[in-house]
């Protein structure tokens, strides 16, 4: 039997694109050529693979089974045949995602932006907000880059630690504890915030203090830093917030940090991204880039 490997090429983008009309587009071929191809591929397969319903196309249950292995066969299949050659900046046309937690984004995201504005203006960075739930498909390989506190759980995944921060008090200059001796006890009779992008209430903290025998009450929990920070600077609410890479938000509102009365450990900061890239010369030019903006954020 002789194989059409370009219909798993036409397979991969319908899959993923779900419309006959933005597969074509994606690869660059007309509807009408895509629609035949779709064809083919129903003959192949003796399935319908997408079928209308409304306005829309979805997806047969033999069409989501294959997915994830089709996707998978042409980004190996493309790495195969893409010589390692290294890479030109100047000549670089690429769009790179990358999804940073909102503090790193907003301390080194800038820079890392200047620096290959420069160096490559063809590249092109979508930040991505991190997600309400860490549910995810890492063959789909949709990430690029992603960089927070956390190293990740899927042996699918390669990292670096590329930093370290520290947890600081911060309070309003007029804060009833912004001056004076500051005990853990005082510190868990405050009113306090936590960040949590899934709206816990509880973090590490608790741990720490309920070893000392303290509990402390939280009045609330924003999804960002900078949400909670706009809190302190109104109220007297108390946060914990990494120190160094905080700091252009804690500049800009004038408020004040103090040493936690608590011994808590250092904040790894990890640059990860999926194995498929590791041999891949672009996304190693945008790892270096990367690793130096965050590296330079946090020292």
């Amino acid at each position: 039997m002789q194989l059409d490997l370009n219909l798993l090429i036409a397979l991969d983008a319908l899959l993923e694109e779900g419309s006959v009309t933005e597969a074509a587009a994606r690869l660059h071929v007309s509807a009408p050529a895509m629609s035949r191809t779709l064809g083919r591929i129903r003959r192949a397969t003796g399935d319908q693979i997408l079928v209308r319903t409304g306005r829309t196309m979805t997806p047969t249950p033999r069409a989501l089974a294959l997915r994830a292995r089709v996707h998978d066969l042409v980004q190996q299949a493309a790495e195969l045949l893409t010589p390692d050659t290294g890479v030109d900046p100047a000549r670089l046309e690429r769009t790179f995602i990358l999804k940073w937690h909102d503090v790193l984004a907003a301390v080194a995201g800038p820079p890392l932006l200047g620096a290959l504005r420069t160096e490559a203006p063809g590249v092109h960075l979508r930040f991505l907000a991190e997600a309400a739930t860490d549910a995810r498909d890492p063959r789909r390989g949709d990430i690029d880059l992603e960089a927070g506190a956390s190293a990740p759980s899927s042996p699918e995944f390669r990292h670096r630690i590329v930093g370290h921060d520290r947890l600081v008090l911060v309070l309003r200059s007029d804060h009833p504890l912004a001056d004076g001796p500051l005990s853990s006890a005082d510190y868990a009779a405050a009113e306090h915030l936590t960040v949590s992008r899934r709206g816990r209430l509880r973090d590490p903290i608790d741990d720490a203090l309920e070893a000392d025998g303290l509990t402390r009450r939280v009045a609330a929990a924003t999804p960002t830093i900078a949400t909670a920070l706009r809190f302190v600077a109104d109220h007297d609410y108390v946060l914990a917030v990494p120190e160094r890479t905080s700091r252009p938000l804690l500049r800009d509102l004038d408020l004040r940090t103090r040493p936690l009365p608590l011994a808590m450990p250092e904040i790894p900061l990890y640059l990860s991204w999926h194995r498929r890239y590791d041999n891949d010369p672009a996304h190693a030019w945008l790892r270096e880039h990367a690793a130096t903006a965050l590296r330079e954020a946090t020292t």
